[in-house]
């Protein structure tokens, strides 16, 4: 029997695409997509990147869970309008004070990205936390390292392929539909969440759809989309070079150290004299890692998360080449050319004036912000009635306690001149988080009454003093 001939033998191995060929992005130059199979990086910043992400998901799954003077750490009750925040309890009328919240994120991410560029992209946003904590994490279990989910993804279809791919995605709906739970129970706690399981969608239909819709969202998004939310509907990092400059602190690749290249598999003697050629050995093992898909050789780009696993693999390379380490490093631009670094800067001195300001306006907002919620609402019908030449004018208190506990209140109407108040109830305790309406009537002598005036009246709580206002009708 005659030997298969080498030519033959070869056709029939699997070939994986050079990462040259390939992996220098998301997206092939006719727009089709790329499907990426990053290699996971080891070393100090994988380390730290790993015990970051696990402090992030505990505090994301205690929070519904750790409760804190009676309510859950965070507790978004949207029927009922009250929402508890951290030992807080706020309610509509406080939607005010969400202005604070979201100019203070948006301009610390502003703050953050001028100092250290997309940190926050790397190591602290939900998409990269889920997709690299848990979903890859997932994947690699099921279908193995890199090469060998490559490999899966290109061999033809097979029973244990189908076992494989049919395990991760079941996987992965389960894991989605856990994660739209701990969500969920944002909304309506965990025993609302726990009720839902346990009653049916029957009994709790509401909740079955939010669940189910966002059970699709995890699920389409890290087991398909994955890095195209970053790149293609994430605003952020289309604003990255608005917000950096040429002394941000930043993943950089130091071209001036690393090029020319050498040739893969080329060494460096230990103690050798500096030679023309660069560091750089062209071995692709920053492109394997890098969970977008891009060369950071190329320089600054808007697809580089800043996830530093391209520094871990080059360090190691580096370190196998007995050449020192920072290849790919933190650095400045400027830095890296050689030049001064600049830590203070203009738009920084504007960047933290504006932050300074958002400080001193939630402090002043917070402490503005009193216990309860006070408002004069003229009761229906006639604007006012005369009878027995009085003029009578009808109102009603609408009283909001924004406390976690029961609190009293008392009902003071400043009286003047021959004004005369009938309060249905001056005093009244309210238990946490409710509300009253209390009817108050003013009356004033008709031949007194020979313009419109403002009505005063003070609302007294055990820690608030309030005084709202009304106008009094009559005929002028």
């Amino acid at each position: 029997m005659d030997s298969e001939s080498p030519s033959s033998s070869e056709s029939k191995k699997v070939h994986l695409p050079q990462y040259s060929a390939i992996l220098q992005g998301s997206l092939r130059s006719d727009g089709s997509r790329i499907l990426l199979h990053p290699e996971a990086a080891k070393g100090p910043f994988a380390r730290a990147r790993n015990i970051v992400f696990l402090l992030l998901i505990a505090i994301w799954l205690a929070m519904p869970i750790v409760r804190l003077n009676g309510h859950p750490l965070v507790l978004l009750d949207v029927p009922n309008r009250i929402f508890y925040l951290f030992g807080g309890s706020f309610n509509a009328q406080d939607i005010w004070l969400l202005f604070f919240v979201l100019a203070g994120t948006g301009f610390g991410l502003a703050y953050a990205t001028a100092f250290f560029g997309r940190v926050w992209c790397g190591w602290a946003c939900p998409q990269t936390v889920f997709m690299e904590a848990i979903f890859r994490t997932i994947e690699s279990w099921i279908e193995g390292p890199r090469r060998s989910r490559m490999l899966l993804d290109r061999s033809p279809m097979t029973p244990q392929k189908v076992f494989k791919k049919f395990a991760k995605h079941a996987a992965f709906i389960a894991t989605a539909i856990f994660c739209s739970s701990v969500f969920v129970a944002y909304f309506i706690g965990v025993s609302g969440t726990i009720s839902f399981f346990r009653q049916g969608v029957r009994a709790h239909w509401e909740t079955a759809i939010w669940l189910t819709s966002l059970a699709a969202i995890f699920y389409l998004n890290f087991a398909f989309f994955r890095e195209q939310m970053c790149l293609v509907i994430c605003p952020y990092g289309r604003l990255q070079s608005l917000l950096v400059d040429d002394h941000t602190i930043t993943v950089a690749y130091d071209e001036k150290r690393g090029e020319p290249r050498r040739q893969k598999g080329e060494t460096v003697k230990r103690g050798a004299a500096p030679e023309k050629k660069g560091d750089c050995i062209d071995c692709g093992q920053c492109v394997n890692v890098c969970p977008t898909g891009i060369d950071i050789r190329n320089g600054m780009q808007l697809d580089c998360i800043a996830c530093t696993a391209c520094i871990d693999a080059c360090d190691v390379v580096m370190t196998k080449m007995h050449r020192p380490k920072g290849l790919i490093r933190y650095d400045s631009l400027a830095g890296i050319r050689g030049e001064p670094k600049k830590v203070l800067r203009p738009r920084l001195y504007i960047y933290s004036a504006i932050c300074a300001l958002l400080v001193v306006g939630t402090v002043a907002a917070n402490r503005s912000r009193i216990d309860f919620e006070a408002n004069v609402l003229r009761l229906s019908g006639a604007p006012f009635a005369i009878d027995n030449d009085v003029v009578r004018n009808g109102f009603e208190i609408h009283l909001v306690n924004k406390r976690n506990e029961p609190a009293t209140f008392e009902i003071v109407p400043v009286l003047e001149g021959d004004m005369h108040v009938v309060v249905a109830q001056k005093t009244l305790t309210l238990g946490a988080m409710k509300s009253a309406r209390v009817p108050l009537f003013v009356m004033v002598p008709l031949a007194d009454h020979r313009a419109d005036f403002s009505m005063r009246v003070r609302i007294v709580s055990q820690t608030a003093d309030k005084t709202v206002t009304a106008m009094v009708l009559g005929p002028n």
